[in-house]
């Protein structure tokens, strides 16, 4: 147990490790008892971000000229899938006469996913190991093979039983990485409730669509909106990325990859708040949700004992409710769009065209921007192509 710890949201909560730490230090135990015949029961590892590990080994098996042992992944206090699955690493030697330096070639085994898509930092058919991790499990056999003086080659295979099945409820079938998980972590250490994750997830959903060819995309924070998208508008999933809160990250991204249109598509409650201009969606960060709304009703011409009605309701689409009782839907809507296609044009600058179409799950869709209709005009063309 890493006894790490930050606070967040006013709670104390406990650093763990990603994947990528358990493969490397478990394939250097590994490395270790092949090379010197002595049992490992635990292991260090400095970590790229700066911390020194201190690892148990478990469910270690050793033959003639192969060990395979395993390290349980400890997510700390953050929520993580992977939390408590084991992490195994085989090495095994082989002699090769023509080789006259240490070399090691790793792969991905059972419960490791494969790619299968172009876009990836991967090439298709290589495991999904991400650079960093696969860096640091060279580093650490290298370590023990250079420390016995040992010249010859070693294969290393890094697997997850439970792979599989975890990758299912993951954003790898979405990437195109077949088969299992991918072995993770830029810095070995999960930070909990960090957003970084997540935000290279989207960042990574991005340039595969770009390597694919595609320049115009929809956007939308989540199922509420992909569900929209595939039963209402009727548009392919395909130019479909969820980006969860982070629509201003997943804008900038957009112009980083020059892509040539985003179509946001979102539900109420989350896309009134790009009237005021906030690009993180989430609760924690902002909810003037009433507030923005209770604006642009009044700029309608609604009444401001109306408004403090509205003010009062709990849910954006009782809020559209009572908005709709007062005649004011229309006119409000109006003035929520204009807000909300200031605010993205601001952030995506001259680059990139961008538009919103703004849902409920009663009332259907509510407000359209200038241009939005154009984007989703092009992309159901491209649907019938």
């Amino acid at each position: 147990m890493l006894e790490q710890y930050t606070y967040k949201a006013n709670k104390k909560l406990r650093y763990g490790y990603t994947t990528g730490s358990c493969a490397a230090a478990a394939a250097g135990a590994a490395a270790r008892m092949l090379l010197s015949g002595e049992r490992v029961e635990k292991i260090s590892l400095l970590t790229p971000k700066g911390m020194i590990l201190l690892l148990n080994i478990e469910d270690i098996c050793r033959k003639k000229n192969q060990v395979r042992c395993a390290v349980r992944k400890d997510a700390g206090d953050d929520a993580d899938i992977t939390d408590g699955i084991l992490i195994y690493a085989t090495v095994e030697r082989e002699e090769y006469p023509n080789i006259k330096k240490c070399d090691i070639m790793i792969d991905g085994g059972e419960g490791v996913g494969r790619v299968t898509k172009r876009g990836l930092t991967q090439k298709i058919g290589e495991a999904a190991i991400n650079p960093i991790p696969r860096k640091m499990i060279y580093d650490s056999v290298y370590q023990e093979a250079k420390s016995f003086g040992y010249e010859g080659c070693l294969n290393v295979v890094i697997s997850v039983p439970k792979g599989e099945e975890i990758a299912k409820k993951t954003f790898n079938p979405r990437l195109g990485i077949e088969g299992g998980i991918s072995i993770l972590g830029t810095s070995g250490i999960v930070e909990p409730m960090s957003e970084t994750a997540l935000i290279d997830t989207i960042h990574t959903q991005i340039q595969m669509k770009v390597a694919q060819g595609e320049r115009d995309l929809i956007l939308t924070p989540g199922n509420y909106g992909s569900d929209f998208i595939k039963q209402s508008l009727h548009i392919d999933l395909e130019h479909c990325i969820k980006c969860s809160n982070f629509i201003g990250d997943t804008i900038d991204m957009a112009y980083e990859f020059q892509l040539r249109s985003l179509l946001l598509i979102g539900h109420i409650g989350k896309f009134v708040k790009l009237g005021a201009g906030i690009m993180n969606t989430h609760s924690r960060c902002a909810d003037a949700r009433m507030e923005i709304l209770c604006s642009c009703f009044l700029m309608a011409g609604g009444s401001a004992e109306q408004a403090r009605e509205i003010l009062s309701c709990i849910t954006t689409e009782e809020a559209i409710d009572r908005i709709e009782l007062y005649q004011k839907k229309e006119q409000t809507m109006e003035q929520l769009m204009r807000k909300i296609e200031f605010h993205l044009k601001r952030r995506a600058f001259d680059g990139l065209e961008i538009g919103a179409i703004v849902f409920s799950n009663q009332h259907g869709i509510l407000g359209i921007t200038t241009d939005a209709d154009q984007l989703k005009k092009r992309l159901e063309g491209k649907a019938r192509l």
